[in-house]
């Protein structure tokens, strides 16, 4: 597997050339100390050890414990081989386990993205976009201004995967942090269409299964886990093996987005009409419908007009804001509040009778 590697700097080659000069000098002064410690251990501590019980009952059990400790780091180091030999023959590079992992797992993710050549084309299918687009702590946000081409899929908020999904998440996300965390990926999405990147998005119905984030011969995959956030999923990072494409997951997992985008039934967005547009398998436009953000038969929790899409980056910050304070508990509207106060969770009165 064949790995991008930037052209060294000054700063890098002084930093190689300064590790090399290291290791000849201990190397030489190891090679000079030898005769010394073989005179001192043949002419010093052996008659020592021979001629005291303790000594040398202290010297075998020391003996032994290096021989166990050396034996346990081949029995290490062999089983690591393994699995870096089972990772190769995947093609993974990199995993961390959700949003833990601590700083050091970001940095090196943050170390591995800036090693990456830029990429024309970017593909995302995901629930909602949010994490990936819009949060903070999106490691891989920054990597889309470079993108020329952007394709993302994202759930449809009024189709019967998007309520399997809300209903089997946590009670205090509810149906408005879901639509409004649409509504910022969508600004988002904007504003990198008004900047002059290619985005076309569209809109999936059916229960997610795999995140998916393709970003040039690299791919972020997240299993999408009922009843759990996906941000707390373990993400796996699998790249492209030039030499034999047959081995390794990112072949598999481009080819599922690929087939997905490509299935007539998902709606495509259109960005100055605010309407979904629907197509048959030659791609001829059939019809097309306004696009709903929250469910039209909820009366207390949407407003069945079609998306009011925010095109600036104040409207995108507000309503990643209004997305937080939801998740923290916090409703937006007064509506919300009488269903916390008559002991529905907001977002939730459809997962009995939605």
């Amino acid at each position: 597997m064949d790995e991008y590697k930037p052209p060294l700097s000054m700063a890098a080659g002084l930093r190689s050339a300064l590790s090399h000069a290291l290791i000849t000098l201990l190397a030489i002064g190891i090679a000079f100390a030898l005769p010394q410690a073989a005179q001192y251990i043949l002419y010093y501590w052996w008659p020592q050890v021979e001629a005291d019980s303790k000594l040398m009952l202290a010297t075998e059990i020391l003996l032994a414990a290096v021989l166990v400790l050396l034996f346990n780091l081949v029995v290490v180091s062999w089983n690591n081989h393994r699995f870096v030999e089972s990772a190769k023959l995947a093609s993974l590079v990199h995993a961390r386990k959700g949003r833990g992992g601590g700083w050091f797992v970001r940095l090196r993710q943050r170390r591995m993205l800036r090693r990456l050549p830029a990429s024309r084309d970017a593909f995302v299918l995901t629930v909602t976009g949010f994490h990936t687009f819009v949060e903070e702590l999106s490691l891989a946000a920054s990597a889309f201004n470079t993108a020329y081409e952007i394709r993302v899929m994202l759930l449809n908020p009024a189709s019967s995967g998007a309520r399997q999904r809300i209903c089997s998440l946590p009670a205090e996300i509810g149906l408005s942090a879901f639509c409004d965390e649409i509504e910022a990926s969508i600004a988002r999405l904007e504003a990198l269409r008004q900047a002059g990147k290619k985005v076309t998005l569209k809109f999936y119905g059916e229960a997610p299964f795999w995140k998916v984030v393709v970003l040039g011969e690299h791919v972020w995959v997240q299993y999408c886990h009922d009843g759990h956030e996906l941000r707390h999923a373990t993400e796996y990072v699998f790249a492209l093996n030039s030499h034999e494409p047959g081995h390794g997951l990112f072949v598999p997992f481009y080819m599922l987005f690929l087939r997905k985008w490509s299935e007539p039934q998902h709606p495509e967005y259109d960005f100055d009409t605010r309407e979904l547009v629907f197509r048959d398998g030659l791609g001829k436009e059939v019809r097309r419908d306004p696009f709903m953000l929250r469910p039209a038969d909820d009366p207390e929790e949407s407003r069945s007009t079609p998306v009011n899409q925010p095109s600036s980056i104040a409207t995108i910050a507000s309503v990643s804001r209004r997305a937080a304070r939801i998740r923290q508990g916090g409703g937006p509207s007064a509506s919300g509040s009488r269903r916390a106060a008559s002991g529905t969770p907001s977002g939730r009165r459809g997962c009995a009778g939605w």
